[in-house]
């Protein structure tokens, strides 16, 4: 199988999918904005051909120089596992006539309010929206929804650029903040415990599902620098609050069409027992749960991907037996890397459980978590019960430190 792999190497991650698809047998076509020579390590040994183009996103012209350079030689997929690729790959899909997203899927992965608007006609409990793209509309929409609301850019990803907004003072402030976004999606704020539901599907069907819970939500995280926040892998997803997720996710892929390739969707847990849709993009997730899902199964979910890709399948044992709890570390102070505390506290009482242990090295600059979503590093902590993996991700964010000075 050939297949087109846009931005092969970057962000990280992708790298390593782009090595999936090589050990699934595919033949791999880079198409990247990277100098070959910065292309990490997994994802050059993987490529077969690359072409750099001056500006990816420029898209009509990047669809046009492919066209050119695969002159000659059949296309059976493109993939494109970053956000801001995902109309793209599909421009690139239609001008090959291959399977996969179609430009108007790819556009309700993108935008927020059509992607709450297609998933509304289906019956999926979403929160109350509405597009703004003024302030006067962003205040008029908030009052009709009723406060608490929160602001989304209709095309972010993540958590940037997103406020919640309970006051009047809060709303004003927002929308200073948001002065450089364009558009914006004014939404119900939902309270509740937020989770994931990432699925990698072929021609339909799922053939790995993964359920992981945000301690605290992503937005509390990124508003507090003192955290360090965990995503909680869990191994049995079958309980019955967390299969109300488990069936949303499968009515939110067949309403958008999603049939093919990775998906990570987020939604809502309410007190009252109610799941509520978040936000859903057709690429990998961030934050390293790719990994966490490796080790709450012992498998390579990246070769798993890249099989489903080629071959409709995933040979690997996916039974989940471990809870993986990765938390990320923000370094106390700023400046260099001084030292570690409570480290060997931490490995004396729990090494046997940390499968994965990725500090900032002593005497480098520390990291800014904002634009690195690892910050100062990131630590895996796993056990088949739910209690002590959690106990053990507490453990890590509270009794670990990283002095920056």
């Amino acid at each position: 199988m050939n297949v087109v792999m846009i931005s092969p190497g970057f962000p990280e991650d992708l790298a390593f999918f782009t090595r999936g698809l090589a050990q699934a047998g595919a033949t791999v076509f880079g198409v990247g904005d990277q100098p070959p020579r910065a292309l990490p390590d997994d994802a050059r040994g993987a490529l077969n051909d690359y072409l750099q183009v001056a500006d990816l996103w420029e898209e009509e012209s990047t669809v046009d120089e492919v066209k050119k350079w695969l002159a000659g030689r059949f296309v059976d997929r493109v993939e494109c596992l970053w956000e801001p690729g995902v109309t793209l790959a599909a421009r690139m899909r239609e001008a090959f006539g291959v399977e996969g997203l179609t430009v108007e899927q790819s556009v309700a992965f993108r935008d927020k309010d059509r992607m709450k608007a297609v998933l509304d006609e289906a019956g999926v409990r979403t929160p109350k929206h509405a597009r703004a793209t003024t302030a006067e509309q962003c205040r008029e929409f908030a009052e009709a929804i009723g406060l608490p609301v929160i602001f989304k850019p209709i095309a972010g990803a993540g958590s940037a650029d997103t406020y919640p907004v309970r006051t009047e003072e809060d709303l004003e402030s927002a929308l200073k903040m948001l002065g450089h976004v364009g558009e914006v999606s004014v939404e119900e704020y939902i309270e509740g415990e937020e989770f994931t539901f990432d699925t990698v599907c072929a021609k339909g069907d799922i053939l790995f599902h993964n359920v992981a819970w945000y301690r605290p939500g992503p937005l509390t995280a990124r508003l507090n620098p003192w955290l360090s926040p965990q995503a909680i892998c869990l191994r049995d997803t079958s309980v019955p609050e967390i299969a109300k997720g488990v069936e949303l996710g499968r009515q939110v892929l067949s309403a958008l069409g999603f049939e093919s390739g990775i998906a990570h969707m987020e939604w809502f847990l309410k007190e009252d027992g109610e799941a509520v849709f978040g936000e859903i993009g057709a690429r990998a997730p961030g934050g390293r749960l790719t990994h966490g899902m490796n080790y709450s199964c012992d498998i390579d979910m990246f070769q798993a991907w890249g099989e489903a890709i080629c071959h409709g399948r995933i040979s690997q044992d996916t039974t989940k037996k471990y809870n993986a709890a990765l938390v990320f570390k923000r370094a106390v102070g700023s400046g260099r890397i001084q030292r570690y505390e409570g480290l060997d506290g931490l490995l004396g009482r729990y090494g046997e459980h940390i499968a994965h242990l990725d500090l900032t090295p002593i005497g480098q600059p520390s990291r800014d978590y904002r634009k690195i979503v690892t910050g100062d590093g990131w630590i895996v902590g796993r056990h088949p019960d739910l209690q002590e993996t959690l106990q053990i991700a507490n453990a890590i964010s509270t009794d670990l430190r990283v002095i920056a000075g």
